[in-house]
């Protein structure tokens, strides 16, 4: 029987396998809204509006909005993704982490049936003589920061909904050509009810170090007028 989906990487099975690079539909980055992890606010803050959603279990997940219609990345442009920071999810490709049925550390898993695959072209994952090419030393990197996110975004929201600091926002986007967008079923961060918080509750976040991160989304939202931007000069 022929497996699928992703299985663990060696380089005995994987040691010809490429990775192309570069950005586009093609990959499944022509999306308008990608998940984002707490251990990546901080840098995706600086170039994308980060709303949070509700789940379908009651907990919550963040996004970085990069599009106004439907399969729209307005940070697209050819292969290159527009911005400081791609996301994670974007960066990591065919790879994921897995945990063997009998526990042990986390390891590196790949898809071989993605279409970033390639035996020809792209950049390799070993060496010729053994050992990690860079490649998959940054691929290493992007990994730990979606699991250290998965670990950390429950209690993160929980703190949030405790501290009453989640609050919902519709965003009402106007073009200059006068067009309108509107994005429902958002939350984000309070700034006013970030202000109004006790000393108590403060200390308790910062001793969390749980500030910083509320204060990240609540500011990201200033990165709708780059949205608007984007779109204009992608329809002018």
């Amino acid at each position: 029987m022929t497996m699928t989906g992703p299985v663990l990487l060696n380089n005995i099975d994987h040691g010809d396998v490429r990775v192309r690079l570069g950005h586009g539909a093609a990959f499944g980055d022509a999306v308008n809204q990608i998940e984002l992890l707490p251990t990546e606010f901080e840098a995706a803050q600086r170039d994308y509006p980060i709303v949070l959603r509700r789940t379908s279990e009651g907990g919550w997940r963040a996004f970085a909005l990069l599009g106004l219609e439907r399969d729209e990345n307005l940070f697209l442009d050819g292969e290159r993704w527009r911005a400081r920071y791609v996301p994670a999810l974007a960066q990591r490709g065919p790879f994921s982490i897995g945990v063997s049925q009998g526990g042990g550390e986390p390891m590196i898993h790949i898809d071989t049936s993605h279409p970033r695959i390639s035996r020809s072209e792209g950049e390799r994952l070993f060496r010729d003589h053994g050992g990690n090419a860079p490649y998959l030393d940054h691929v290493a990197k992007v990994l730990q920061v979606i699991y250290a996110g998965i670990e950390t975004a429950p209690a993160l929201y929980r703190a949030f909904e405790t501290a009453e600091l989640i609050a919902p926002v519709t965003l009402e986007i106007a073009l200059p050509d006068g067009r309108q967008y509107r994005v429902p079923d958002c939350h984000t961060i309070d700034a006013a009810a970030l202000a109004r918080l006790d000393g108590e509750t403060l200390a308790a976040l910062a001793q969390r170090d749980l500030l910083r991160p509320a204060v990240w989304l609540a500011s990201s939202l200033g990165n709708v007028a780059r949205l608007i931007e984007l779109k204009a000069g992608a329809d002018g």
